[in-house]
């Protein structure tokens, strides 16, 4: 797939005319990375934002006694960053790759120069915000209200709706270290969930790869409705 079929299909540049492809084409630069190398660090001034071309790059921050929370996990497609780049300020946390990334690489000034010059690019980008922010929201709530098996069914229900694309199934997006980490737990935890959300008939589990098996009851698991044990 060239550059410009590749942005064609970023939910980003979905709905651009033709001729504006090329535009944003001249002002990428592509940057390659490593297996764990840092892309930007909390605190640094956010020169321009990122799309993950291939890969996968995890957002998170350092607690006061050094330990990592993983806040967001971005795949191919799906940009990072972009906030305080148009804003001018700094990243809010770091970011680094979780596999070997290829990276496209957007200058703030260059960006904006073009925003300018075409105000219609701007429209995707507040649509993409606007789902960034209500994300965010739903995954404070998930932290800090919500049990860890609710927070597991809401994860695994929003992977599922993410993937329609591939039928009555789905793959995790990260190693389950990282998922536990994400859902504010440990391995050992989130595996013994995984293992009753199976028990259960639940979900269908081979390898990274879940069906969805009892939709409604994940569903109620995941608002509170019931706990797992009363399943």
């Amino acid at each position: 797939m060239n550059l410009k079929d590749f942005l064609k299909n970023v939910y980003f540049f979905s709905s651009l005319k033709e001729n504006h492809y090329s535009l944003i084409e001249d002002i990428i630069e592509i940057r390659k990375v490593e297996k764990d190398e840092v892309i930007f660090s909390e605190g640094e001034k956010a020169n321009g934002f990122y799309i993950v071309k291939e890969g996968k790059v995890k957002i998170y921050k350092i607690s006061f006694e050094g330990k990592e929370h993983i806040l967001h996990i971005f795949g191919k497609g799906e940009p990072f960053g972009e906030a305080p780049a148009f804003t001018g300020e700094k990243f809010p946390a770091n970011a680094s790759s979780i596999v070997k990334t290829e990276l496209l690489f957007f200058d703030r000034e260059k960006f904006i120069e073009l925003l300018k010059k075409y105000p219609e690019i701007s429209i995707g980008i507040i649509a993409v915000l606007s789902k960034r922010l209500h994300n965010f929201t739903t995954i404070i709530e998930n932290l800090s209200l919500k049990e860890v098996p609710a927070r597991l069914g809401g994860y695994l229900l929003y992977l599922n709706e993410k993937n329609k694309e591939n039928g009555d199934f789905f793959f995790l997006d990260m190693p389950k270290k990282f998922l536990a980490n994400f859902l504010g737990t440990s391995p050992e935890t989130l595996s013994r969930i995984f293992f009753k959300m199976k028990e259960k008939n639940l979900i269908e589990m081979d390898g990274n790869k879940v069906k969805i098996l009892d939709y409604d009851t994940l569903k109620d698991i995941s608002e509170g409705v019931i706990s797992l044990k009363e399943v």
